[in-house]
């Protein structure tokens, strides 16, 4: 099942996971939500993979949840509720293992993403987008306001784009998405694997220790008081001082030579 609606690739250090449900516009059925929750847990603990990349196949890059599948729930004698609640539950899963992922996750978005597919965007810590790619939380259009999506949004858009989207459920283009926070990269269609690529591969040469370090502290920090994060962000750039790769990463620049990361 992982292998058929999800595909990945490796290349040097960087592990690349493929929605691959394109008939179904990669809705995020319970399976998909499965198999992705999986593949980013197993290939976040790899010690060869630094970088993760989450693409798409086929012209839409995610729509959300699996409609069809929720809709054929409510045959179920308590209405689906339970049915709902698993995949709620299962989607915040995958977006918590997003960002709790000790390895960077880029999205490459090569068509629409709306609702929770807009959501797996803003939970990545990068996004590149086609120029002509777009964005929407259109729950409210259909009667159901895109709440778990809002977690994200809130988090990476100003509180006014964020409810725009979430109110209106209008497309957003990419060009307004990279204004607003929500993805960090336009390109061509073209050039999208390529210039996602290349950005995987330079943030690979890093210190795979030093990447999960960062990136853990980064969202620890966000959520806390201007004192507290000045506090806590002390205490981890101490504690990186101590690793082996920052004494290894100092003294290779001044002696002017590439670093070379502990593998282990």
């Amino acid at each position: 099942m992982t292998d058929e609606i999800l595909q990945v690739s490796v290349t040097g250090a960087v592990a690349t996971l493929t929605l691959n449900r394109p008939k179904a516009r990669n809705s995020l059925s319970l399976a998909m939500l499965a198999a992705l929750h999986e593949a980013l847990q197993d290939w976040g603990a790899r010690k060869d993979v630094k970088v993760l990349i989450l693409a798409a196949n086929g012209p839409v890059f995610c729509a959300g949840h699996d409609l069809k599948e929720m809709t054929a729930a409510r045959a179920q004698e308590d209405g689906g509720k339970a049915f709902f609640q698993e995949t709620m539950q299962a989607c915040s899963a995958v977006m918590q293992a997003i960002v709790n992922c000790p390895k960077p996750v880029i999205a490459a978005v090569q068509g629409t993403a709306t609702a929770a597919g807009c959501q797996l965007v803003a939970s990545c810590d990068l996004a590149v987008a086609v120029e002509g790619a777009q964005f929407a939380t259109p729950g409210v259009n259909i009667g159901l306001f895109c709440s778990t999506p809002m977690v994200a949004l809130s988090r990476n858009l100003g509180r006014k784009q964020a409810m725009k989207m979430l109110l209106t459920g209008q497309m957003t283009d990419a060009r307004t998405a990279l204004e607003w926070g929500l993805i960090s990269d336009i390109t061509t269609a073209e050039d999208l694997m390529r210039e996602t690529q290349a950005m995987a591969a330079q943030i690979a040469s890093k210190s795979g220790r030093t990447l999960k370090i960062g990136k853990q502290a980064f969202y620890a920090q966000v959520e806390m008081p201007l004192d507290q994060a000045y506090a806590y962000a002390t205490e981890v750039m101490v504690d990186n001082m101590m690793i082996a790769d920052a004494k290894e990463g100092i003294t290779a620049f001044l002696e002017k030579r590439a670093p070379q990361w502990d593998a282990s």
